[in-house]
């Protein structure tokens, strides 16, 4: 046998990957021809986009033909620093991919693969993924990255030698960057325009708006991963209303999920989406806060930052650096429980007690996997009970996640038998549906949560009645949702320009008597002032305010109660 040296063996090898057999072509055919393919077919919901902001035909050809051109450099050039053997076919295979996917996305549903949305789906769970998949998405797959998968691995590039290849890839780089930056030269006064008007379209080119999305949110978490949450409130004590109590504090945390504003019955929507609350109202007892906004467009970012020490601006919906607001009341001394029925706490309740609806199937509220949200309350009274007794004995804190209104199957969020707007909507294509019946799905599922509300706040008046607890309800939405507005739909378009359905949000509270008299609360101020401007930002000082837990970390300035409290500031 013919023993070869390692020289040999390397030169033996490279030859294998550099001469594939049936090779029609060196990869500039396949890098162009990938690139103009997803400048052109690959981002046909932008060019359909661009087309319908008005202008002359000549203006919309001009923007389309100059930011198609600045697209194809761009993946050029990405292309070209992928063309390796062993590399380029899988991984422009995943591009192609990625563009139709994204394609899907934004024909169907109006959204926009930017880096929060992206984060957001890496931590979507299967229940989510589930509700997603229709028959159009391998459609999309099929028409935007069928064709060109088939010619890439019909025939294989022919590569050539290692050095020449690395030249050769150099210049390419370098080429598909030239042009894209002299035709965004070119067409600066115009592009510059469309961009500044348009935000949204820099989230739309396709496939760069997810390679750039991947930069960011690695950028952003990795070095997060390896560093500790800082410690919030460490000086937290409970105030002087712990020292002769008769009874201790339970509050109940409600955080909806996708619940708008608009569609509110007590925010004036035409429909009656929350009569039970609107009963809870009529006793005095409840205060509908009209005008709060959210801290983010989607769970990611909204949950994290509505318990966040961090205002928005200060960088509350950025990922976490900082503990939260569970941490400071369990630090204090209370009982903190979390109860999920949505797909995860997003690290907010990683150090405290929690359990998910789902771990113990409730019959007639749960099937398969999820639930409806009243099996958050199945047990509850046990789950108390099996707390910290010292802890619990000071007071307690309940925060239940829904499932509330999450998109696109509105109609799997009630039960048939609580379901007062029909016919609904029962597809995930959301732009199949009659207008109507999409509305009514929707509102069916607010219907729902206030019925879950309802519950809870019998509950909760079950508890104070018979002297087990001071009790109160704070119930207020992640973020909003789109349902058709614009051509939009579901939820996580970029803050900046999110559409007040997104980030207009619902907000309530009730305090039993007990409650209200501890922290020295006025519901004729609360009333008064409930149409006033509040936000995400106000959560965490007004919760610790309410409980009564002295820390430098409350700020009285963000507490949205504070001004009706006894001792106010």
């Amino acid at each position: 046998m013919q023993i070869r040296s390692p020289l040999t063996w390397w030169r033996f090898a490279d030859a294998d990957r550099t001469r594939a057999p049936g090779a029609a072509a060196g990869p500039a055919l396949f890098v162009w021809g990938i690139a103009l393919w997803l400048a052109t077919v690959g981002n046909l919901p932008l060019w359909q986009h661009i087309n319908g902001l008005g202008g002359t035909l000549a203006q919309r050809a001009a923007l389309i033909v100059g930011l198609g051109l600045v697209v194809a450099g761009g993946s050029a050039a990405l292309l070209w620093l992928l063309a390796w053997p062993r590399v380029f076919r899988v991984a422009a295979s995943v591009l192609l991919l990625v563009a139709g996917a994204n394609s899907y996305f934004m024909w169907q549903y109006g959204v926009v693969m930017d880096p929060t949305m992206l984060a957001n789906a890496l931590n979507t769970d299967a229940r989510e993924v589930r509700d997603l998949l229709t028959w159009q998405l391998p459609a999309a797959l099929l028409a935007v990255a069928g064709l060109p998968l088939w010619a890439l691995w019909r025939r294989a590039p022919l590569w050539g030698r290692a050095w020449p290849r690395v030249r050769r890839n150099a210049l390419g780089v370098l080429g598909g960057l030239a042009l894209t930056v002299v035709v965004a030269l070119l067409s600066y006064q115009g592009l510059a325009s469309l961009m500044r008007n348009h935000k949204e379209l820099r989230y739309m080119a396709n496939p760069l708006n997810t390679v750039y999305s991947v930069t960011r949110v690695a950028a952003n978490r990795l070095p997060r991963q390896v560093k500790p949450l800082l410690p919030v409130g460490e000086d937290a004590v409970l105030g002087a209303s712990y020292t002769h109590q008769a009874r201790p504090p339970l509050l109940v945390l409600v955080v909806g999920e996708t619940a708008r504003a608009q569609n509110f019955g007590l925010n004036g929507y035409a429909r009656d989406t929350t009569p039970a609350l609107a009963r809870w109202q009529a006793t005095g007892a409840l205060v509908n806060f009209s005008q709060v906004r959210s801290c983010g467009t989607n769970t990611l970012v909204s949950v994290p930052c509505l318990f966040s020490p961090l205002t928005r601006a200060e960088g509350g919906d950025q990922p976490p650096e900082h503990q939260n607001l569970l941490d400071v009341l369990q630090r204090a001394g209370l009982a903190v429980l979390w109860l999920d029925n949505q797909a995860g706490c997003k690290g907010v309740c990683d150090r405290v007690p929690h359990a998910f609806a789902g771990d113990h199937p409730v019959p007639g509220l749960c099937e398969g996997s999820e639930c409806l949200d009243a099996a958050l309350l199945d047990g509850l009274d046990q789950r108390i009970a099996a707390l910290d007794p010292q802890r619990s004995a000071r007071g307690v804190v309940v925060v239940m996640h829904q499932m509330g209104s999450h998109g696109p199957a509105y109609s799997l969020r009630a039960p048939a038998e609580r379901k007062p707007f029909m016919p609904e909507c029962r597809s995930a294509t959301l732009s199949d549906c009659p207008r109507e019946q999409l509305l009514n799905a929707y509102d069916n599922s607010i219907a729902y949560t206030d019925h879950f509300l309802d519950l809870t706040l019998q509950w909760l008046k079950g508890q104070a009645d018979r002297g087990s607890f001071d009790t109160g309800l704070i119930y207020v939405s992640d973020h909003g949702e789109s349902l058709g507005e614009n051509g939009l739909y579901l939820h996580g378009v970029p803050y900046a320009f999110a559409p007040d359905q997104q980030t207009h949000v619902p907000m309530v509270a009730w305090f039993s008597n007990g409650l209200r008299e501890r922290a020295g609360l006025s519901l004729d101020c609360l009333r008064q002032r409930a149409a006033e401007p509040v936000s995400h930002d106000n959560y965490f000082h007004s919760v610790l305010g309410l409980m009564d837990v002295r820390t430098r970390a409350r700020l009285p300035a963000l507490d949205a109660l504070s001004p009706c409290a006894r001792s106010a500031g």
